[in-house]
């Protein structure tokens, strides 16, 4: 895995991933890897403001927080979100 998108959430207030997805990595990029983590608690205008999350290698992230290793072979389109036990589950939504 190469690079990925987290907030600041996590990396600089240092929350736990609550919500991550992997999309199609951008074509003209080789690094990434598509996934995205967020705290789950973004909302829109923080999500708005570029400079509060910044492009990271998935190790990184994994460093952060070790829950999301299990999940990093999901394909693109896969979303999951952290429940009320901090278990991850499937977002099917």
């Amino acid at each position: 895995y190469e690079g990925c998108i987290a907030t600041d959430r996590i990396t600089v207030d240092g929350c736990k991933v609550g919500f991550m997805y992997r999309e199609e990595p951008y074509e003209y990029n080789e690094a990434d890897s598509g996934w995205r983590f967020l705290s789950g608690d973004e909302d829109d205008r923080y999500m708005n403001n570029s400079k509060k999350h910044g492009v990271y290698l998935v190790n990184t992230i994994c460093n952060y927080d070790l829950d999301i290793m299990p999940f990093l072979d999901a394909e693109p389109g896969t979303a999951y979100i952290r429940d009320e036990k901090g278990n991850f589950v499937l977002d099917e939504e």
